[in-house]
């Protein structure tokens, strides 16, 4: 079991503007809404795509509610990655009033 006190994290607000953000939800609820710039690798696929994730610089984790991914920051931490929860998710990022898009031009929402 994972504790959350014990897996680094960062509040939405202050996730910086440059950061490597790895969105860890399911294709559709990507689909629904996403931060601009964010990386979709969803959790089931991560061991398969882990190649895929820097590891020169700090990887911050994101999920919908933020559990998903203080799962994927404990493992990624474990195998030699540098990185942290995105604390609440993206129901948190949108309450900290950070952007959002969708790939179809559709008006973004938290699925």
């Amino acid at each position: 079991m994972i504790f959350r006190d014990d897996v680094p994290a960062v509040d939405a607000k202050d996730v910086p503007q440059d950061a490597y953000l790895l969105d860890v939800r399911e294709q559709d609820e990507w689909d629904a809404g996403h931060a601009p710039h964010a990386v979709h690798i969803p959790m089931g696929r991560l061991s398969d795509r882990a190649g895929e994730v820097p590891r020169d610089r700090e990887v911050y984790v994101i999920c919908r509610s933020g559990v998903r991914s203080a799962q994927v920051t404990v493992a990624l931490n474990q195998a030699g990655w540098l990185s942290k929860n995105v604390d609440g998710g993206m129901k948190r990022w949108v309450e900290a009033g950070r952007p959002m898009e969708t790939d179809s031009g559709a008006p973004p929402y938290v699925a």
